[in-house]
């Protein structure tokens, strides 16, 4: 057995629904670069913005130095008050407030071109609570803004000197947007990346898959099954995971295809057999009954439980040479029939099937639903016209007196479409999908005709009309429910334009 590998080079693209392995693995990835941005982020943001803080604490330090240094003593009698608020190079909103040790504090704010704007009161008031020659603190200033303070205690009192956190917050803002655009730019690149990784990454997991679900679709029930699809050799390397799985999955199909090769012998020895067994009682089944029959002019004076016997005898060996003649035709269907399929008039194949079945059971009720046009299928007449006298003969059979059987034959679809339908007690719904097995009886359910005997149904009928209509690339199906059942069977139209049946 060659193998045949179920796939394409590149292989299936991965599904990316809710749930896939792929889908989750990109998620995954995103997350984690979206995760590591934003701590890069905020660390990022933290240090610039001590950075920033530890520069403007720089500048503080060096505004109050050069006022120590050129402003004069606090409390002096300056004529621009603040002392030294003014001097060269003093940076623009620059805070400067003098706690003398006696008299009144002097403040201001240095503004564009030299002017001094006033501190508020409350302003002053929460300088003066700082605490001097410690590092400079941030203050919320009543009035006048977010500022970074620092005191310097000297012998004349203390001086307070601020400068404005404005730009290092405007600088910290512009940092944290420029971060969340980088990062959403990151993220999206990863999730294009990883897209592709994973894609490339799951192509042999998805030929493996592929193959595994190709398997699947074969109808692997019944008759010769060539398995020969295999995964690749590529796939089914040992040294990787996804190949571990791939080779288990050979493993399987070869041992899934020695079990499938046994089956199929089996079943021909079985079938075989049967068609030996039952051509061979042909003969011995024909000489009883032809025995049997010789005693019918005699019965008259046999002994009445002797006479009995012998009608039950005949009976028997009739019904057991129908059970042998159901047999070698199930033998030959399944080895392959023999049809003579050619454009079949539908029409008159039911009108005979329902009026040799009206003769038969006169105590059922016969109707027919037909097209005002004939209706041609393709098959072997002989075949057909046994698959709806078998479908009549077992509405009859499994139904009491008076039931309506109605057969009715229509066009849908571009098929044939022959319906047989009776208002009597059922099929249990627990054995509606085997009724076209053989030797399966509906007894306990559909009541039996009476006259018909125990024997009078070999469980083979269904069985022969589903082979014969898979032989004719048809298909049959059952409803029941309590006061209908229906059979439909569909065959292949020749030729025929859809027609609509007369009501």
């Amino acid at each position: 057995m060659s193998d045949v590998v179920a796939t394409t080079a590149e292989g299936p693209r991965p599904a990316r629904g809710g749930g896939t392995l792929a889908r989750r693995l990109v998620l995954r990835m995103v997350a984690l670069v979206a995760v590591v941005a934003l701590l890069l982020s905020a660390f990022t943001a933290l240090a610039v913005r001590q950075l920033l803080v530890n520069q403007l604490d720089a500048q503080v330090d060096t505004i109050s130095g050069r006022l120590l240094r050129d402003g004069g003593p606090p409390g002096s009698t300056s004529s621009a008050p603040p002392y030294g608020i003014k001097l060269p190079g003093q940076p623009i909103d620059t805070l400067v407030i003098i706690f003398p040790t006696s008299g009144t504090p002097q403040a201001g704010i240095l503004r564009e071109r030299g002017r001094i704007d006033p501190v508020p009161k409350a302003a002053g008031s929460q300088v003066a609570g700082v605490p001097a020659g410690e590092r400079a603190t941030t203050l919320d200033l009543a009035g006048v803004g977010r500022y970074r303070v620092s005191v310097t205690e000297t012998d004349g009192g203390k001086i307070a000197v601020g400068l404005p956190l404005d730009a290092v917050d405007k600088t910290l803002t512009q940092v944290v947007v420029l971060e969340l655009l980088l990062s959403l730019l990151g993220m999206g690149g990863a999730a294009l990346v990883a897209t592709s990784l994973v894609e490339r990454s799951l192509r042999p997991l998805n030929r493996v898959a592929a193959t595994a679900q190709h398997v699947s679709q074969l109808e692997l029930d019944r008759g010769e099954v060539a398995l020969a699809v295999r995964v690749p050799p590529e796939d089914s390397d040992p040294t990787s995971e996804v190949g571990r799985v791939g080779q288990a999955i050979n493993h399987m199909l070869n041992n899934v295809a020695g079990a499938l090769t046994a089956r199929q012998a089996s079943e021909m020895k079985v079938r075989q057999f049967v068609a030996d067994a039952s051509h061979e009682l042909r003969n011995p089944l024909a000489a009883i009954r032809g025995y049997a029959e010789l005693t019918r002019r005699d019965r008259d004076q046999m002994p009445p439980n002797a006479a009995y016997a012998m009608s039950r005898v005949e009976s028997e060996a009739e019904r057991m040479s129908q059970l042998v003649e159901d047999l070698l035709l199930l033998a030959r269907l399944d080895s392959g029939p023999a049809l003579d399929i050619r454009p079949t008039d539908l029409t008159e194949l039911v009108i005979n099937a329902v009026s040799d079945a009206r003769a038969a059971g006169p105590e059922h009720v016969w109707s027919l639903h037909l097209p005002d046009v004939p209706v041609t299928a393709l098959g072997d007449a002989h075949r057909l016209l046994q698959v709806v006298a078998n479908l009549l003969a077992n509405a009859r059979t499994h139904t009491p007196a008076g039931t309506r059987v109605e057969t009715g034959l229509s066009v849908a679809g571009g098929a044939a479409v022959l319906t047989v339908t009776d208002d009597g007690p059922g099929v249990p719904p627990e054995i509606q999908d085997n009724m076209f097995e053989r030797f399966t009886r509906a007894d306990t359910s559909r009541v039996r005709a009476a006259g018909a005997g125990s024997g009078a149904s070999t469980g083979l009928g269904l069985a022969i009309v589903s082979a014969v209509v898979e032989a004719h690339q048809g298909s049959v199906t059952v409803s029941s429910v309590p006061g209908r059942t229906e059979f439909s069977i569909w065959l292949p139209l020749a030729d025929q334009p859809e027609l609509t049946p007369v009501r």
